[in-house]
C-alpha cells in the first residue's frame, strides 16, 4: 500500500498546471510584477528565488521548496529578466539533463507545470532555507562559468551539501529531488550509457591500478575529479589528458589557459569543452598525467561498454595498490619513502611516516573511495 504522503502527492499532482516561484522582495521589484496571492502551492512544482550579487553580477538562486533542490541563473542583464520564464525552464532542464535524469521524465515534469506564477515568499523557515542556499552559491562563486547564464555545474554541486531540518534530519537535496522525481514519474530516472576504464599508475615496482565505471557524457574536468578521488591525489598539481589513436596522439586535452602558451603537434583543447563520449569508444586509450613535477602517469584503457547504467555518478568497481603520498619524488623518492617507514632504525623514521598522513598516503579502501564518488560528484 502507498505511504500517506504518496497518496497526497498523487492527489495534488492531478490538480498541478503551473510553476510557483515564490520571490523575496528584492526580486520582486526588479521583476516590477505584482505578486499572484492566490495561487496553491505543490512543494515538487513550487520554488522559492532570490536575487544576489556574485562579482557584481545579478544572479538568481532558485531552490526546490520539496527537496531544496537548487537552481542558479548567473550574470543576469536587464533583457534576461524579460524572458526569464523561458530561461527558468531551460536552467530545470539542463540541469536535470546533466543529472543525466531520463529526458522523458525531464519533460513530463516539466509539462505538468507548463505556467509559471510569481508569488512572494511562503514563510521565515522558507526564506532562512532560501538563504542558506543563497551561501552556498556564493561561495561556489569561483566555479561560475562566466560564459554561461544558467549554471547547471555549480546548481548540481550546491545540491550536494547537506541540509538539516527542524527535527535534526540531514539530506542533501540532490538525493531527495531524486526521490521525487521517481515518485513523480512511477520509474527508475536514471539510464546512460557508460564506460568502464582500467587506469593503472604507471610504476616500474609497484602495481596500482583501479577500474571504475563512469556515465559517457562525463566531461574530461569531471574525469580529472574521478581519478583524484579513486586515486586518493588531493588536486594540488596541473594536470592533462592524452587521447591515442593506436600509438599516434589525437588530442590534448588541457586543464589551464596557461598551456596554450606551449603548443605541440598535437591539437590542445581545453577539457571542460570535451566529454568522454566525444573520443569514445572510436579511441580506447588515454593517458591522463597528474603533476608535472613528479610526473603520474595514468594510463586509461577502454575495458567496456554498458548501454543501460543505472546510475547517474561513477563507481570503482575494483582495485589495488596504495598510490603514492604527494610531493614524494616521483618513483624513486616513493621507494626511498617506502624504505624509511619499513625500517624503524631509519633516522626519519618517524617524521616520514607523520609526513605521509599529512599527505593523505592510506592504503586502498573501495568502501571509502565509492562512498566519496558519490557525495563528491
Amino acid at each position: 500500500m502507498p505511504n500517506r504522503w504518496l497518496l497526497e502527492f498523487n492527489l495534488r499532482l492531478e490538480k498541478i498546471n503551473h510553476m510557483l516561484i515564490q520571490c523575496t522582495k528584492k526580486l520582486l521589484d526588479q521583476l516590477k510584477i505584482k505578486p499572484d496571492l492566490e495561487k496553491q502551492e505543490t512543494p515538487l512544482f513550487s520554488w522559492h528565488a532570490n536575487l544576489i550579487t556574485i562579482d557584481r553580477r545579478k544572479t538568481i538562486v532558485l531552490m526546490n521548496d520539496s527537496s531544496r533542490y537548487t537552481i542558479v541563473l548567473y550574470g543576469l542583464k536587464a533583457k534576461d529578466f524579460k524572458h526569464l520564464n523561458e530561461l527558468i525552464i531551460d536552467a530545470i532542464r539542463q540541469t536535470l539533463l546533466d543529472e543525466l535524469v531520463k529526458p522523458e521524465i525531464v519533460e513530463r515534469f516539466l509539462e505538468c507545470s507548463p505556467e509559471i506564477v510569481y508569488t512572494k515568499t511562503k514563510d521565515r523557515t522558507m526564506v532562512a532555507r532560501l538563504n542558506k542556499a543563497c551561501d552556498n552559491v556564493w561561495f561556489n562563486g569561483e566555479k561560475l562559468n562566466l560564459d554561461q547564464i544558467i549554471q547547471s555545474a555549480v546548481s548540481r554541486n550546491v545540491s550536494t551539501l547537506l541540509v538539516g531540518d527542524k527535527s535534526g534530519n540531514y539530506a542533501c537535496p540532490n538525493e531527495l529531488m531524486y526521490r521525487d522525481l521517481k515518485t513523480f514519474s512511477k520509474e527508475s530516472i536514471f539510464s546512460c550509457k557508460a564506460v568502464v576504464f582500467k587506469v593503472t599508475l604507471g610504476l616500474k615496482n609497484h602495481n596500482v591500478w583501479r577500474r571504475v565505471i563512469v556515465p559517457i557524457e562525463t566531461s574530461f574536468k569531471q574525469l580529472h575529479d574521478i581519478l583524484q578521488i579513486v586515486f586518493g591525489w588531493q588536486d594540488s598539481h596541473l594536470h592533462d589528458f592524452c587521447v591515442f589513436n593506436g600509438k599516434k596522439p589525437v588530442a590534448n586535452l588541457v586543464c589551464s589557459d596557461d598551456a596554450f602558451d606551449y603548443p605541440s603537434d598535437t591539437p590542445m583543447i581545453m577539457e571542460t569543452d570535451r566529454k568522454l563520449s566525444d573520443f569514445i569508444p572510436k579511441y580506447s586509450r588515454i593517458k591522463y598525467i597528474y603533476d608535472f613535477g613528479d610526473n603520474w602517469e595514468h594510463y586509461i584503457e577502454l575495458e567496456k561498454i554498458e548501454e543501460n547504467y543505472a546510475k547517474n555518478y561513477p563507481v570503482c568497481l575494483d582495485g589495488d595498490g596504495t598510490t603514492p603520498p604527494e610531493d614524494v619524488g616521483g618513483e624513486a623518492g616513493y621507494d626511498a619513502f617506502l624504505s624509511a617507514i619499513a625500517d624503524p632504525a631509519h633516522p626519519d623514521h618517524e617524521e616520514i611516516i607523520k609526513w605521509g598522513g599529512m599527505q593523505g598516503y592510506t592504503p586502498f579502501n573501495l568502501e571509502r573511495i565509492n562512498r566519496m564518488l558519490r557525495r563528491s560528484l
